[in-house]
C-alpha cells in the first residue's frame, strides 16, 4: 500500500460492503487515496448500471472532476470493509495554484477529455444491446465463515473472486454465485486453485483466489450456460 503521508490525508473515512463514497451527480470538491480495502467505480446509463474498473489500496480517484471543477462523473461504492482517506483540501489547493496557468489548462483540457470519453462510453451503450453485467456478486464460506465478493471472471469451470480473505491452494470452498435474472444464487462447490495479493507479476492485478468447479447441480450448470449463451447473443 502507498504511504498515504505522501498525499496529506486530513481524515480518514471507514466504508462497509456496498456503502457509496459518493454518487454520479454529486459535487467533485474532494479527492481519495484508498488506504485499504477495494472500491467499485460505475455509471448508470440507461437506468442500468457498468462497472468500468475496481480500485485497490494506493489508488487515487476523484481528480477528473477537482481539476475540472465538475459534478462527479460516476459512482464509488466500497467492496468489503475499505478506509479511504480525503486529502488534504488547502494541501490541493495550495499545490495546484501554485502551477502555471498554461500547466494547468493543460491538466483541465485533459479532465475535460476523460469526461468526453465517459459520455461517449454513455452513447456507445445506449446505441447497443443491454449487456450482462461482466462483475457478479457472490458469496463463500470455508465451513465455518462466510464472505460477501465479487467476481469479475466466470466461465462455466470455474470463476475468480476479488477478496482479501484468501484460503490456501487445495482447499474446498462453497460459492454462492448470483447471476442477473436469476432468482436464486447458485451453489456450487469450488477448489482454490491459486491465489493473488494483487502484485503486477502475479496472475491477477487484483486481490483474490482463481478456483474450479468441484461439484454443480444439473440445474445450475445449465442455468450458467444458458446466462453465457444470453452474453454471446448481446455482444
Amino acid at each position: 500500500m502507498k504511504d498515504k503521508a505522501v498525499y496529506i490525508v486530513s481524515t480518514e473515512e471507514t466504508y462497509h460492503y456496498g456503502q457509496v463514497v459518493y454518487e454520479e451527480g454529486n459535487s467533485g470538491d474532494w479527492i481519495y487515496v484508498i488506504l485499504s480495502g477495494l472500491v467499485e467505480v460505475s455509471k448508470s446509463v440507461g437506468g442500468q448500471k457498468y462497472i468500468i474498473e475496481i480500485l485497490q489500496a494506493g489508488d487515487v480517484f476523484g481528480v477528473i472532476e477537482y481539476i475540472g471543477r465538475m459534478k462527479r462523473t460516476t459512482t464509488v461504492r466500497a467492496i468489503g470493509l475499505t478506509t479511504i482517506g480525503l486529502i488534504d483540501r488547502e494541501f490541493l489547493d495550495r499545490e495546484y495554484n501554485q502551477l502555471s496557468g498554461p500547466l494547468r489548462g493543460v491538466f483541465e483540457t485533459m479532465a475535460r477529455r476523460s469526461r468526453k470519453i465517459l459520455d461517449m462510453f454513455s452513447g456507445s451503450i445506449l446505441r447497443s444491446e443491454p449487456r450482462s453485467q461482466k462483475i457478479l456478486p457472490l458469496f463463500f464460506s470455508d465451513g465455518q465463515t462466510s464472505y460477501r465478493a465479487h467476481t469479475v471472471d466466470v466461465s462455466t469451470n470455474g470463476l475468480f473472486i476479488v477478496t482479501e480473505h484468501q484460503l490456501e491452494p487445495g482447499q474446498e470452498i462453497l460459492v454462492k454465485l448470483s447471476l442477473p435474472g436469476v432468482s436464486s444464487p447458485l451453489q456450487i462447490n469450488c477448489k482454490v486453485v491459486w491465489n493473488s495479493k494483487g502484485e503486477a507479476e502475479q496472475p491477477a492485478k487484483l486481490p483474490g483466489m482463481g478456483v474450479t468447479f468441484n461439484k454443480i447441480s444439473k440445474k445450475d450448470y445449465n442455468t450458467l450456460r444458458n446466462f453465457f449463451s444470453i452474453k454471446q447473443a448481446d455482444n
